[in-house]
């Protein structure tokens, strides 16, 4: 059904809560450059809640927590190592962490802090600083400015925006679908801070956006000349994180080294059994489809990066979902990842153990194994990092994310 102007606005009344969690526009941008290895930086917009994903079922207290999330394996998640144990919407990707390419980093965060804003906890995440207007630009567009050689690749701008995470002075193209609804960045943003602070606006959102892509028809007709923008056209309804992901590997496989685009679906306010399970099936299907899409040759030298805001309050609240937390969870992918494995300190969810007495309490800087990944996979060096692409990390020592 193609979307009209009276399904537009009557879906319109339900959007709620950031329109930056789920933005209804997802660009996806590239850069070329001139060392082999591949990096995917996939931002989670809304705030993945880490209990539920990676959940630490070894943990007493978890059960006292969650009545009715994060079970462990007996509500059907897949037991990793006896403490964590994999949300069933993960199990696709089972495959991949009993191979060593897919593992998680438990307890990590940005050091962003206390009020729990989508648009300051992403604009944070994609500056790479330790506070806003730490910095110009985002880190991924830093680091590229430290690199020789690099060159902007010819790309489709499809899209309204571009992503924090690469703006800069480094020269870098974009891409992006098409959506199915036409919204100023401005106009979100105003819209997203009206609407932040009510959680029930937040679902409804999400629900409300996620209609409009599946009502979405790009005409397959004009797919014929087998452009970009084609491809795009073609795309089935309610599919484009794996045209996004598609997309993505086609670059990858030639001269680009460098992707990075966003899915949204996570701010789980309510009933997060089914949110929650459908955002997980996204991520899934986009890691499948890179990882086919590239090809083993590529694959085996690619690292895929899955890191979100911030994650969740470790008890559910009155309707079966989670609120804006603190500690999250990153996903690493890719046969260049040394994965089987959950990363990160463990810190323990008595009361005496959280943040703020609710949330998961952040033992690591996400900043950190961002770092190490970039000098493992390209070579920069600790001293750019520390100094420009990160402002004032400290790297600390090297977690073994590479092989």
């Amino acid at each position: 059904m193609r979307l009209t102007r009276r399904s537009l606005l009557n879906r319109s009344a339900l959007l709620g809560c950031s329109l930056a969690a789920s933005p209804l526009v997802t660009p996806v941008s590239f850069a070329a450059a001139p060392w082999d290895t591949r990096l995917v930086v996939i931002i989670l917009r809304g705030g993945m809640d880490a209990l539920d994903a990676v959940q630490p079922y070894g943990d007493p207290a978890l059960a006292g927590l969650r009545q009715t999330l994060s079970g462990g394996p007996q509500a059907g998640a897949a037991d990793l190592d006896g403490f964590y144990a994999l949300h069933p919407a993960l199990a696709p990707l089972l495959p991949l962490w009993r191979a060593g390419e897919l593992g998680f980093v438990q307890a990590v965060s940005t050091p962003y802090r206390d009020r729990r804003s989508h648009f300051d906890g992403q604009d944070l995440l994609e500056a790479g600083t330790a506070a806003l207007g730490g910095a110009r630009g985002g880190w991924l567009n830093r680091f590229l400015q430290q690199m020789p050689g690099v060159e902007a690749r010819t790309a489709f701008a499809i899209g309204q925006e571009r992503m924090l995470l690469l703006d800069g002075a480094a020269p870098v193209s974009q891409w992006a679908p098409g959506a199915g609804l036409a919204m100023s960045p401005q106009a979100e943003r105003l819209a997203g801070l009206l609407m932040e602070e009510d959680p029930l606006f937040h679902t409804a959102l999400n629900e409300a956006l996620e209609l409009t892509r599946q009502d979405l028809s790009l005409g397959s007709e004009d797919a014929a000349d087998g452009s970009a923008s084609g491809m795009m056209q073609a795309a089935p309804k309610g599919r484009a994180h794996t045209e996004i992901a598609a997309y993505a590997a086609e670059q990858l496989r030639g001269d680009t080294r460098i992707a990075a685009f966003s899915i949204n679906g996570w701010d789980t306010h309510y009933r997060q059994a089914s949110g929650l399970k459908a955002a997980l099936g996204r991520l899934s299907e986009t890691v499948l489809k890179l990882r086919s899409g590239l090809g083993t040759g590529i694959w085996g030298k690619t690292a895929v990066a899955a890191v979100t805001e911030f994650g969740r309050t470790v008890r559910e609240n009155g309707t079966g979902g989670t609120d804006h937390g603190t500690g999250g969870a990153m996903l690493l992918a890719g046969g260049a990842i040394r994965g089987g494995r959950v990363l990160g300190r463990w810190p323990g969810l008595e009361e005496a153990d959280l943040y703020d007495r609710r949330d998961l309490l952040p033992t690591a800087d996400v900043r950190q194994h961002l770092a190490w990944l970039l000098h493992g996979l390209a070579g920069a060096r600790k001293s750019d990092l520390e100094r420009n692409v990160f402002p004032g990390l400290a790297m600390a020592e090297d977690p073994g994310l590479l092989l």
